[in-house]
């Protein structure tokens, strides 16, 4: 069964941090650009972070959302067929469903995707994990 399973999420105190892990079965993420996405209710779903394949290269393109600069860390494992999303100083502003979705897509394509909020070109989205931060 192909899916993608996001966890890591809960409530945390303003200034804290979570890291969210995005774990794939049935498909080999390795062949995937990953990003990660926010929901907030009302709102617009925003890409927040995503990171390239690595096929042909040492090193994976990354990409942040500027309200969360210096806030985000990503990194993939493709062994364990896995994505982090390290989110540190966290704010009561990022509550919210935290999606990560996976794309046949070009270090160059993911970034323009991710900032539109990965509408039609993401082959697979997990259900989300929820994060709440108080003040």
């Amino acid at each position: 069964q192909v899916q993608l399973v996001e966890s890591g999420g809960g409530l945390v105190r303003s200034g804290g941090s979570l890291t969210l892990s995005c774990v794939a079965s049935g498909f080999h993420l390795d062949l995937y650009a990953v990003g990660w996405f926010r929901q907030v209710p009302g709102k617009e779903r925003e890409g927040i972070s995503c990171i390239s394949n690595m096929i042909g290269s040492t090193d994976a393109t990354k990409w942040y959302a500027e309200s969360f600069q210096g806030r985000l860390a990503i990194s993939r494992n493709d062994a364990e067929n896995t994505v982090y999303l390290q989110m540190d100083n966290l704010k009561p502003e990022d509550t919210g469903i935290y999606y990560c979705a996976a794309g046949r897509l070009s270090a160059t394509i993911m970034i323009p995707v991710t900032m539109g909020g990965g509408k039609y070109a993401m082959d697979y989205w997990g259900n989300g994990t929820s994060v709440t931060v108080s003040s």
